[in-house]
């Protein structure tokens, strides 16, 4: 087997967290091997109580989890509703990967990898805030999933949740201290055979100057207004936070459930968010503060430790029709220089553009898959493509509209300063992408090598038709 075709069916491993974490499976501690055909009371230490229940259709034991037959159902079933590839799917190969999420999850708990309970409810509230979103009603989606009760819902959710984020965490510490070497790199590359080192598509070099309509002082100070009228009536009357989140916040992932937020100090939040979170006491609210996204008062639910549950509001001030007459006015005088001739682009991206992140390079993008500078044209964004799949290099584009994370409208110019046609991989000129091969597949050897010696040390049994797969790993310890 090549090298290549090697790392694509090797791959599966860091897919599958991905896959399993959409299917609603039932977890059952197992205390006892003889326990698959009897009633399995569940370990003292388990998340949630669990009633005593004659275990049916158990495909497989592994360590502390079981795969039930119905879970394999259910994977394949979500999958067809998410649009996933099913062709070269099958019940083998879903038990395949079932089976690889318990034993991260079963050793994630050997190695003591803690996982907060605040930030997986914190992930349920967001998700059911979601379905609710996108059906209408919390009864909708307690109907689709055939559950109950709002609070066996969250439990199975939680469970869910919890078992892959152990399990993403159990595979985030085999491939952590993984690191390549320009030997290594280039000893992968040789090893690939000429007719099947891979093809890079057309890729293209972007830059762009951006520039922001200015929000108007007064409008600022209406928004901050009305946040201290908020903070009034909360302190000064008892009103309810969580109402006033639900009304008139303007945060799309946080507004439907009462504006809750948990976060710890290692989070990507803002400073000034987690300066503000970490500077008050339980039913403290903060004055109105200002972050890139807007401005907001925030409130302290409860701290737990290093966590802390906040609520807040944001409320996002608007330009006006004159402040965006004037940015496009700027960018169509900067544009008419760049044709002329009187200004470099790089040049003028550093002097004039409000982009924050690209300005000091002169506007180069980067593409935030890859982390480098070349986006190829067949996996780019759609919008992104169609304003720059027609520009020769050099040349710029009309003024295009865009708009900010908040919705706010802003201009920017874009010009391809690189095309790259079509080609074989090449050493020198594609080393970024042939190291990510490297690495990517020094990652799935270091996996590998983890799963055989975990399988060979912990307790698994594979009951009926699923004793026949033929498996990538070696389940059946034979």
């Amino acid at each position: 087997m090549t090298i290549l075709r090697s790392i694509i069916n090797r791959a599966a491993f860091l897919l599958l967290i991905s896959v399993a974490g959409t299917a609603y499976a039932q977890e059952v501690v197992v205390t006892d091997s003889t326990a698959i055909n009897d009633e399995v009371i569940p370990a003292q230490d388990s998340i949630k109580p669990f009633k005593k229940f004659k275990v049916d259709g158990v495909a497989a034991v592994i360590g502390d989890f079981v795969v039930l037959e119905s879970d394999i159902d259910k994977m394949y079933i979500e999958m067809q509703s998410q649009g996933a590839s099913i062709k070269d799917v099958n019940n083998c190969s879903l038990a395949g990967r079932l089976m690889e999420n318990k034993l991260y999850a079963h050793h994630a708990i050997q190695d003591s990898i803690i996982i907060s309970d605040a930030q997986i409810e914190a992930e349920v509230d967001q998700q059911i805030a979601y379905m609710t979103q996108q059906v209408g009603s919390l009864e909708k989606v307690l109907e689709f999933y055939k559950k109950e009760n709002e609070a066996d819902f969250r439990a199975e959710l939680f469970e869910i949740n919890r078992q892959n984020r152990l399990a993403g965490e159990m595979q985030r510490k085999i491939v952590d201290n993984v690191e390549i070497t320009p030997e290594e790199v280039r000893t992968f590359f040789t090893g690939i055979a000429e007719d099947e080192r891979p093809v890079f598509g057309d890729e293209v070099e972007i830059s762009q100057i951006v520039i922001k309509p200015e929000i108007p002082q007064e409008e600022k100070q209406k928004i901050i207004d009305r946040l201290n009228d908020m903070r009034e009536d909360v302190v000064e009357n008892g009103a309810s936070f969580n109402t006033k989140a639900v009304l008139y916040s303007q945060d799309p992932g946080s507004k439907s459930s009462g504006g809750k937020i948990t976060l710890s100090r290692k989070d990507p939040f803002v400073k000034e968010f987690k300066d503000a979170a970490f500077s008050l006491q339980e039913g403290e609210v903060s004055r109105p503060f200002e972050t890139i996204f807007g401005f907001h008062i925030l409130t302290v639910d409860k701290i737990r430790g290093q966590q802390v549950d906040v609520r807040h509001i944001l409320l996002i001030p608007d330009v006006t029709e004159e402040t965006k007459r004037k940015a496009r006015e700027e960018i169509e005088n900067v544009r008419q220089k760049l044709e002329a001739g009187e200004l470099d682009f790089a040049d003028a991206a550093r002097d004039v553009s409000d982009e924050e992140e690209t300005r000091e390079s002169g506007g180069q993008l980067v593409n935030p898959t890859t982390g480098d500078t070349r986006f190829e044209l067949t996996k780019i964004d759609p919008l992104l493509y169609e304003q720059v799949v027609n520009l020769k290099e050099g040349e710029i584009s009309p003024v295009l509209t865009d708009q900010d994370n908040t919705g706010r409208p802003f201009y920017k110019i874009i010009t391809v300063t690189n095309r790259y046609p079509e080609h074989e991989a090449n050493y020198a000129q594609d080393y970024n992408k042939i190291k990510d091969l490297a690495l990517r597949d020094k990652q799935l050897q270091a996996i590998e090598k983890w799963m055989e010696e975990k399988i060979r040390e912990t307790y698994i049994k594979v009951n009926g038709e699923y004793r026949d797969c033929e498996y990538s790993s070696n389940w059946l310890k034979k």
